[in-house]
């Protein structure tokens, strides 16, 4: 951290988040940390198979993304494969930076 020093009081800030059902059941959540220089990485979106398609992915991306702008994140990446959510985010507005 002498070469590029951190730019955020608290190095690491946990963003995660999950909505739990009325039996107490983890529905949906996103693991997601604030890092060093204000940037957001998101590890992990899920969402119960039963529970897709009525938003509670976007209802989660859109909670971390308010929180890390409300803490002064800059950047948020992550990573997703083709057979994955890749079409889900980039219907949110993630681009993409590289593809090989």
């Amino acid at each position: 951290m002498t070469k590029v020093p951190a730019t955020q009081e608290e190095l690491f800030v946990n963003l995660s988040k999950k909505i739990i059902d009325q039996q107490g059941n983890i529905i949906a959540g996103i693991v997601a940390k604030m890092y060093c220089w204000n940037c957001v990485y998101v590890d992990t979106l899920w969402v119960s198979e039963n529970h897709r398609k009525n938003g509670l992915g976007t209802k989660m991306l859109k909670l971390v993304e308010q929180e890390a702008k409300d803490k002064g994140a800059t950047l948020i990446h992550l990573d997703t494969f083709d057979f994955q959510a890749k079409e889900f985010y980039l219907r949110h507005g993630i681009e993409r930076i590289d593809e090989f």
